[in-house]
C-alpha cells in the first residue's frame, strides 16, 4: 500500500462511518479530504460555518422588528399592568428592573449570541457544544410546540371580537333579551361584557368535564387563525420577515392613540395614581420579587428556541450585545407605556361606573325622601348617605368606591375581553376603538406566534431527514396537526383547558430549559470561550457584569423561579374558575384527578427528553450523525468508492499536533492506493 499520511484528532465516541475511495481512471488516486470534528467536551471560537445554505434577514430593521414582535407580546399589554396594581404600584418596578438587569438581559445575549456564533437552530447548537446535551433542542422544541397550540386560540378569540367590533351597536354595550322583552337572567346577574364573553363567544360549560360540544364559530376562527399563520410562516423568514413591519410597528401607532385619547378622558389621573402609587411595604414579600423574576423571563420569550434561531440568521460580525441591550430596554418601556394607556382608561371606566352608582344611589334617596331631588350636589348626596347609613333601613344602596373600582382590574382574558371592552362601551364612537384595540391585540399575537413558531421549526429543519422536505410542507403539517389539537380548546371548556396549558405546559419545562442553556454555554462550553466569541463577533469583551451573571446570579434566580413554582404547585392545589349561569360568576373549581395527569404528562414531556438523551448517549445507546451538526466534513477531489481509507491501523497522529482545546481539525493527504 503507498504511503498515507494521516494527522488525526483524538476520537470522541461517535466516530464517523467509513469514508472509501476508488480510482479516478486517469492513473491517479490522489483525494484531498478536510474534517473537523469536536472533542468530547467543547467547541472552540474558531469560526462555525453553519449551514453554508442558511437563511439570513434581508436588513437589520427586518430582525430588530422580528424580535420586537416576538418578544413584546400580549403579556406587556394584560399582564405587567395587573402585576404592577398587585405588587406594590410604582414599587413593582424596582424588583421588575433588578430582575431584567440581572436575569433577562444576561440569559437573553447567551441565547441570541450563541445562535449567531454557531449558525445553527437550537436543536444543532446543543449538539454541537455537546452530543450530550441535545435533549435540550428536543424538549424546547416540544415546550414550543404547547405553548404554539394555545397560543393561537387567544389570536382566535381576538378574531371573533374584531368580527363583532363592526357592529353598531357594539353587541357587549347592553344585554340581550327574551321572547317577553325581559333581560336574560344569566347577563342581568353579572354584566354585557362578562355576559357576552362567557355565554356568546365561550359558550362556557360548567366544568371540564362537562365540555359541551364544539362551537363552530370558535372553530372557523381557528381555522382562519392556522391558515393565516401558515402562510406567514410557511417560507420561514423569506415570509414572516415581511409581515413583522406590520406587527411589530402597528401595536405602537394604536398604543400612541389610545394613551393621547386616554389621558384626556376624566379619571385617568385617578387610575394612573392608583397603579403607580408606591408601595414600599410590598418589596419584602417574596412573592413579589418571584412575580417580577417570572414576568422578564416570559416577556422576553426566553428557552423557546426562537431567539436561538433568529441569532443564526444575521451575519457573523452583527453586534448582537447592541441588540440585545436595546430590545430589552423597548420591552421594558413598552411594558410601562402600555400600563398608563391601560390604567388611563381604566381610571376613565371606573370614574364612569362610580358616576353611574352615585345617580343610582340618589334616585333611591329621592324615591325615599332623603333629597329633594336627584340633582343635588355631592355634599347633599354625601349627607343624606350618611343619614341613610345610620338607620337601620335597606334602602338598596351601593357602595361607590373608587379605589374599588380600580382594585377590580383583572389581568389576561379577563382584562382583555371583559373589563377593556367596558371601557371602551363607554368611549364615542366605540366601535372604532373596539377595532383598534382588538387590531393591535392581533398584531401582538400574530408578532409572537410567529417567532414562537419560527424556533420551533427552525429546531425541526436541523433534521436532516426534514432538511430535504420544502419548507412549505413541514409548516403545513405542523400547523394542521396544531389545528386539529386545537378541537379541545373549541369546547364549553376551552378556556378552562387554555388556562390550564398556560399554567403547566409552558411553565416549568421552559424554566429548565433555561437553566440547562445557561449551564451549557457558561460551564460546558466555556465562559472564556464565549466571550472570546462575542469579542470575535462584536468587538466588546463582556465585562464583570456579565460574568457574575452568567456563572452565578442567572442560575441562582432561575433555581429560584423553579424551586417556588414547584413548591407551589405542591402547596397550593391547582384550580381552575368555571363560569356558573345560576349565580352569573366565576367559582374556582379543582381539576379533576385525570387533567392533572395531562398536565404532568406535559411537563415530563417538556423535561424528560434532556436526561433520557444524556443517559442514551453517554451510554452510547444512540448514535450521532454528522446531519445533526456533531461535525461536519468537506472532500474535494474524490468519487465514491469502496475502498475502506479511514483504518485505527492506518491512523498516524503526528507528534507536532498542537493541543486541541477547540474544534479539531483533520486533514488527510491520501496517495495511491495498492489493492
Amino acid at each position: 500500500m503507498a504511503a498515507t499520511k494521516i494527522i488525526d484528532a483524538p476520537r470522541n465516541g461517535h466516530e464517523m462511518a467509513p469514508l472509501n475511495t476508488r480510482a479516478r481512471g486517469d492513473g491517479s488516486h490522489g483525494v484531498t479530504i478536510v474534517l473537523t470534528a469536536p472533542q468530547r467536551n467543547s467547541v472552540s471560537s474558531v469560526e462555525i460555518p453553519g449551514d453554508p445554505e442558511r437563511a439570513a434577514w434581508s436588513g437589520k430593521m427586518q430582525f430588530f422588528l422580528s424580535i420586537i414582535g416576538y418578544s413584546v407580546g400580549l403579556g406587556n399589554i394584560w399582564r405587567f399592568p395587573y402585576l404592577c396594581q398587585q405588587n406594590g404600584g410604582g414599587a413593582f418596578l424596582i424588583p421588575f428592573m433588578i430582575m431584567l438587569i440581572l436575569e433577562g438581559i444576561p440569559l437573553f445575549l447567551i441565547e441570541l449570541g450563541i445562535g449567531q456564533r454557531m449558525r445553527l437552530g437550537a436543536l444543532g447548537v446543543w449538539n454541537t457544544i455537546h452530543p450530550w446535551l441535545g435533549g435540550i433542542g428536543i424538549s424546547s422544541c416540544i415546550v414550543t410546540l404547547f405553548v404554539a397550540l394555545y397560543y393561537n386560540v387567544i389570536i382566535t378569540w381576538v378574531f371573533f371580537y374584531l368580527f363583532n367590533s363592526f357592529r353598531y351597536p357594539l353587541p357587549w354595550s347592553s344585554c340581550p333579551t327574551n321572547e317577553t322583552g325581559a333581560v336574560i337572567e344569566e347577563c342581568a346577574l353579572s354584566s354585557e361584557t362578562a355576559y357576552f364573553w362567557y355565554r356568546t363567544t365561550l359558550d362556557a360549560a360548567p366544568s371540564m368535564e362537562e365540555p359541551g360540544g364544539l362551537k363552530w364559530w370558535i372553530v372557523l376562527c381557528l381555522l382562519l387563525s392556522w391558515t393565516i399563520v401558515f402562510f406567514i410562516v410557511m417560507k420561514g423568514i423569506q415570509s414572516s420577515g415581511k409581515v413583522v413591519y406590520f406587527t411589530s410597528l402597528f401595536p405602537y401607532i394604536v398604543l400612541t392613540i389610545f394613551f393621547i385619547r386616554g389621558i384626556t378622558l376624566p379619571g385617568a389621573s385617578a387610575g394612573l395614581m392608583h397603579m403607580y402609587t408606591p408601595k414600599v411595604e410590598k418589596l419584602g414579600d417574596p412573592t413579589v420579587w418571584l412575580d417580577a423574576a417570572t414576568q422578564v423571563f416570559y416577556s422576553f420569550g426566553l428557552a423557546f428556541g426562537s431567539l436561538i434561531a433568529f441569532g443564526s440568521y444575521n451575519t457573523p460580525k452583527n453586534n448582537c450585545v447592541r441588540d440585545v441591550l436595546l430590545v430589552s430596554v423597548c420591552n421594558a418601556i413598552t411594558a410601562i407605556y402600555a400600563s398608563v394607556v391601560i390604567f388611563a382608561i381604566l381610571g376613565f371606566k371606573a370614574t364612569a361606573n362610580v358616576d353611574r352608582c352615585i345617580e343610582q344611589n340618589k334616585d333611591i334617596l329621592y324615591k325615599h325622601s332623603m333629597i329633594i331631588s336627584p340633582n343635588v350636589t355631592m355634599e347633599q348626596y354625601e349627607a343624606a348617605m350618611e343619614g341613610a347609613n345610620m338607620t337601620d333601613t335597606k334602602l338598596g344602596l351601593s357602595v361607590c368606591s373608587l379605589s374599588k373600582e380600580l382594585d377590580n382590574a383583572a389581568e389576561g382574558t379577563g382584562l382583555a375581553f371583559i373589563v377593556f371592552t367596558q371601557a371602551i362601551v363607554e368611549l364615542p364612537g366605540a366601535p372604532f376603538w373596539a377595532v383598534l384595540f382588538f387590531t393591535m391585540l392581533l398584531s401582538l399575537g400574530l408578532g409572537s406566534q410567529i417567532g414562537i413558531l419560527e424556533g420551533m421549526l427552525c429546531t425541526l429543519f436541523d433534521i436532516d431527514i426534514i432538511k430535504r422536505v420544502k419548507k412549505q410542507h413541514v409548516t403545513g403539517v405542523v400547523c394542521l396537526f396544531c389545528f386539529i389539537v386545537g378541537f379541545i380548546f373549541c369546547t364549553g371548556a376551552g378556556e378552562y383547558w387554555l388556562k390550564m396549558f398556560d399554567s403547566f405546559a409552558g411553565t416549568i419545562g421552559l424554566v429548565v430549559v433555561a437553566l440547562m442553556e445557561m449551564i451549557a454555554v457558561v460551564y460546558i462550553y466555556g465562559h472564556e470561550r464565549f466571550t472570546e466569541d462575542i469579542y470575535q463577533m462584536t468587538g466588546y469583551r463582556p465585562g464583570w457584569y456579565w460574568q457574575l451573571t452568567w456563572r452565578y446570579i442567572g442560575p441562582v434566580i432561575m433555581v429560584g423561579i423553579l424551586a417556588s413554582s414547584i413548591i407551589f404547585m405542591i402547596i397550593k392545589n391547582p384550580t381552575y374558575n368555571a363560569w356558573n349561569a345560576d349565580t352569573g360568576s366565576v367559582q374556582q373549581k379543582d381539576y379533576p384527578p385525570w387533567v392533572m395527569g395531562i398536565a404532568l404528562t406535559m411537563i415530563l414531556a417538556g423535561v424528560l427528553p434532556m436526561p433520557i438523551v444524556f443517559l442514551m448517549r453517554s451510554f452510547q445507546c444512540l448514535k450521532v450523525d454528522l446531519d445533526i451538526h456533531q461535525g461536519s466534513i468537506r472532500r474535494n477531489e474524490t468519487t465514491a468508492s469502496t475502498k475502506e481509507m479511514i483504518d485505527n491501523d492506518d491512523d498516524i497522529v503526528s507528534p507536532d499536533m498542537p493541543p486541541q482545546d477547540s474544534l479539531a481539525a483533520t486533514r488527510f493527504t491520501i496517495g495511491d492506493f495498492e489493492n
